[in-house]
């Protein structure tokens, strides 16, 4: 059985060669491997399979198969396809492969077998793969974390050693800026670490009777807000 050669491009000549190289049987010997079509396209998962290659789904029926090869191999026949050739060509013999395989029943019954097997390795490999990549992942955040939480506590330290030296809060804000401080990060420690300066020198004055009650207004006032907003930021950091 030959198809049509209506409206081939090229005359009749050129349309019964086309023809004649896409019918529905394909020449002994033109067979294709089984091999190129086991685990080589599962490589790269999602695959094109053969059933795709023919634009069918994969519980075609024989007549469907047919037809759909003979569609397919009319719009890649290179004669068809002038100034795409080699592209034309490469599909073309795809479409040929895939046909004389899943036009046999023994060879199409190998293929699914072959693909079923191969794509239960592929998604148990991509599963696999998938688990490392989030295990790396979540290694990575945590590493970040860690630095981020040693760099904080480094600019603490510094803030409360330049506090300790009698500077004031605009004094440890440049200081932190000067060692690669981020400006937001910077301005909260400068500030609670500050705060607590000032609570502390506060709590360090002498109390009389005269000045007794409202230092311990004052240090009652300031230590709470600055002990709070320095050990929040030194423990709670994210």
């Amino acid at each position: 059985m030959r198809m049509g050669v209506h409206g081939l491009r090229g005359g009749a000549e050129s349309g019964r060669a086309v023809a004649t190289e896409i019918g529905p049987e394909i020449a002994p010997g033109r067979r294709a491997s089984m091999s190129a079509f086991s685990a080589a396209p599962l490589r790269n998962h999602p695959m094109t399979t053969l059933y795709a290659t023919l634009g069918v789904q994969s519980d075609a029926t024989l007549d469907e198969i047919k037809l759909a090869y003979r569609r397919a191999a009319m719009k890649w026949h290179p004669d068809r396809n002038p100034g795409r050739e080699a592209d034309a060509h490469a599909a073309f013999q795809q479409i040929r492969d895939a046909y004389s395989i899943l036009s046999d029943a023994e060879q199409r019954q190998v293929y699914d077998d072959v693909f079923e097997r191969e794509m239960r390795r592929w998604e148990s490999e991509h599963a696999a793969e998938m688990e490392a990549e989030e295990a790396q992942e979540r290694e990575a955040q945590e590493a970040a974390r860690r630095a981020a939480q040693e760099h904080y506590e480094k600019m603490v330290a510094i803030a409360m050693r330049f506090a300790d030296d009698g500077h004031g809060r605009d004094v440890l804000f440049g200081v932190l800026m000067g060692r690669d401080c981020e400006p937001e990060l910077a301005g909260r420690i400068a500030n609670s670490v500050w705060a607590l300066h000032e609570s502390r020198k506060m709590a360090d004055i002498p109390k009389t009777p005269e000045n007794a009650a409202q230092s311990d207004a004052g240090t009652a006032r300031a230590e709470k807000p600055a002990f709070e907003s320095f050990w929040e930021g030194l423990f709670r950091f994210r």
